[in-house]
Formats: structure tokens, C-alpha cells, sequence
């Protein structure tokens, strides 16, 4: 691996620090007391459009649609610069690392120039409607269905864990529109306006009282066949592109703060006995595990490679640094961490949420052992079997 940025990504470092530090905003701003939640859409809309006049919005797009054309390799460097000032989640990146990639790799001419545009600007919000209470980890076993009607598609079905699909004015969704075939086979990728009557939004309470997910119910939504991207049943490719896109937008993102766990042990001193300085040292050597991954990542970009399990590895990696940091982080705050909400409480409540959304722990694992190890894959009992024939639950 080569830690060392090559010249020109060093240059093109020094342009991303050099603008945020003239203009980023303070990520109170944008997310209150709480790291984890984008709770200020009108403060993140204004930040958008910021970039985008900067021209720090859709670095990997084209130019032709109001990128800059650069590489995965330059949307990490940005990412690890946002990272720097406390700037990772935004509620556009499901709209920017998703859909947008997804909507010029597989969308008409008349579906970039409408959605791309409003999209990199902040004037349109997205949220992704994949997942079912009933296809998660098994992402092509949904069965919210579609069904034609002349020129239109009358949708009806559940998705649930749906990010900011209370904010959202668009959705990417994926829908079971011929079940006569091979799950897979079967599926068509939508793009659906979230402001069509009988799509119902109801958020989610979590753990730490924030509702950023939601269920949303399809209730015999019509939408016009314009509104389908791609193929009729070739969805399960632009599912893929998504999925593979996101990876590669997030990547180089902070999930936690090493500074900011040594800050609260040098304030609780009293509380670090060998135990306890065990467990942070402990956690600091994970933290540098990802660095390193990620490291391995940028190295692969950078020479023209696609990252494959990598990025298993380094969810698995990103889940067991949150829950040890957050645990951490109780740890040394004591019974003061009962009387009081902080960032601390909320990191240690959102923590087992990321050993399962974007792929299961166990999902990564089968991922990393098959691609990385060369081990054989599960034999699947639905292989070839239309869909309408598979048990169901």
C-alpha cells in the first residue's frame, strides 16, 4: 500500500482543505447535538447549494451534467477533508452517491436533464425505498409489486428503513413486476415522486428517540411508465450500480472521532484504571485497522481497481468500531451517562444498527469469505425458481 497522496491528488487536497476552511459551517448547524442525525434540512439545502456553485458537488459525475469528472480515488480525498470538519452525513447522499450515479448510468437523456440538475443543486431531496419488512439482506425477495395499466404502473407494497423519506421529494424504489420468474429476473427499478397520493410515510422511533427512518406504504400508487429507469424487469442490474455507488460515495467517511474519546478519558482520569486503558488502547488499534483499510482501498483506486470484499471488510470494521467506541465512551462517563442525553448515548443506542443496515454482519462475512478466500458459495434452493413459487414465511 501507499500511504502518500501522488501529487496531483495532493494538490487536489490542498484546493478541498483550502475551500472548507473558508467556508464549511459549523456542524452544529447542521446536526445539532447529535453527530449521527442530519436534523436541519433547510441548513443542509443552503450547504448544498454552496457546494454545488463551487462546483464540490457530484465530483465523479460528468461534466456534461454538472460534475467535474474525477475519479473514486478524488471522491475519497473529499470525504476523509469533510471527515476532518465534522462534516460526513448529509441528507442529499442518498441522492448524490445513489441515485444520480444510478439515473446516468442506466437513465434516457430526458430523465438526466430533468432529475441530475435539481439533485446537485439541493433543490430536490432523495431517499432509497429498497428494503421490506420481509427483504433485507435477501434484497431481491421483495414483494412490493408494480403492475401495469396502459401507460402507467399502479405500485402497491411496504418498504421500511427508509432515510429521510419524510424529507424526500423523490425515491429510488424497486419493485417485483413479473413474479413467473427467477427472483431476480423479475424486478423493475423505479424512480417515483414521493408527493404521489397513496404513498404513506410513518417515521420510525428509534432507540434514541430520532425518527430519521421511516415505513413507507404504497398504497395503489399510479405513476407513469416515465417515471421507470431502465428495463422492464432489468432492475436487479440498477439495483447493483446503486449498491456499488454508495460504497464508493461514503468511502473515506469518520464514523467516530479517536480525539474526541481521548479528550472525554483525559477529563474522566479518575476512571481509567488498567481495565479501562486496556479497552481504549484497544479501540484506538481498531480505528488504525480501518485507516488502514481504507488505506488498501484508496491504493486500489488509485491504480484503476475496483475494491471488491474490501468493502465488507470494512463495514464489518466500521460496526465493531462504533459499538466498542460507544461502549468506550459510557464506560468512562459512569452513572453520569444515565442521568443525561449526549453524544455519547446516542452513538452507544445507534451502534447496533450498523451491525445490520447496508448488509448484515453475516451478509459481509459470506461476501468476504466467497470473494476474498475463494470459499465456496451456500447452495441456494430458489436458484431458478419463478418467484411466485418460492415458500414463503
Amino acid at each position: 500500500m501507499d500511504f502518500r497522496d501522488s501529487e496531483s491528488e495532493a494538490a487536489f487536497r490542498a484546493e478541498a482543505r483550502a475551500f472548507l476552511d473558508a467556508h464549511a459551517p459549523d456542524p452544529s448547524e447542521l446536526y445539532g447535538d447529535d453527530p449521527l442525525a442530519a436534523s436541519n434540512p433547510e441548513g443542509h439545502a443552503a450547504w448544498q447549494k454552496k457546494l454545488a456553485a463551487h462546483g464540490w458537488s457530484g465530483l465523479t459525475w460528468p461534466k456534461a451534467y454538472g460534475g467535474r469528472g474525477l475519479g473514486p480515488i478524488e471522491q475519497i480525498i473529499w470525504n476523509q477533508e469533510l471527515a476532518r470538519k465534522q462534516l460526513g452525513l448529509s441528507l442529499y447522499m442518498p441522492g448524490l452517491a445513489m441515485a444520480g450515479p444510478t439515473i446516468i448510468a442506466h437513465g434516457s437523456e430526458e430523465q438526466k436533464q430533468r432529475y441530475l440538475g435539481p439533485l446537485l443543486r439541493g433543490e430536490e431531496m432523495w431517499c432509497q425505498l429498497f428494503s421490506e419488512p420481509g427483504a433485507g439482506s435477501d434484497l431481491a425477495g421483495i414483494r412490493c409489486r408494480a403492475e401495469r395499466d396502459g401507460d402507467d404502473w399502479v405500485i402497491q407494497g411496504q418498504k421500511t428503513w427508509s432515510s429521510g423519506a419524510e424529507d424526500a421529494d423523490f425515491g429510488i424504489l424497486l419493485c417485483r413486476t413479473d413474479p413467473t420468474v427467477p427472483k431476480h429476473d423479475g424486478i423493475t427499478y423505479f424512480l417515483l415522486p414521493m408527493r404521489t397520493p397513496g404513498v404513506e410515510i410513518r417515521p420510525i422511533r428509534q432507540m434514541n428517540d430520532a425518527t430519521h427512518f421511516a415505513d413507507t406504504f404504497l398504497n395503489e400508487v399510479r405513476i407513469p411508465d416515465a417515471c421507470r429507469l431502465g428495463p422492464v424487469n432489468g432492475g436487479w442490474a440498477c439495483a447493483m450500480t446503486t449498491l456499488m455507488n454508495e460504497r464508493i460515495g461514503m468511502g473515506g467517511m469518520e464514523t467516530f472521532r479517536f480525539d474526541d474519546l481521548a479528550a472525554l478519558a483525559r477529563e474522566k482520569r479518575e476512571r481509567m484504571d488498567p481495565v479501562t486503558r486496556d479497552a481504549l488502547v484497544r479501540v484506538w488499534g481498531h480505528g488504525k485497522t480501518l485507516e488502514l483499510l481504507n488505506a488498501r482501498i484508496v491504493t486500489k483506486l488509485g491504480r484503476g481497481v475496483m475494491p471488491e470484499a474490501e468493502s465488507s471488510v470494512m463495514k464489518l470494521a466500521i460496526a465493531r468500531l462504533m459499538s466498542e467506541a460507544a461502549d468506550m465512551g459510557l464506560r468512562l462517563l459512569g452513572p453520569e451517562a444515565m442521568l443525561r442525553a449526549g453524544t455519547w448515548q446516542n452513538q452507544f443506542l445507534f451502534a447496533p444498527a450498523m451491525h445490520v443496515a447496508g448488509g448484515t454482519d453475516e451478509i459481509q462475512k459470506n461476501v468476504a469469505a466467497e470473494r476474498t478466500l475463494g470459499l465456496p458459495k451456500e447452495e441456494r434452493a430458489d436458484r431458478g425458481v419463478p418467484f411466485q413459487d418460492l415458500p414463503r414465511g
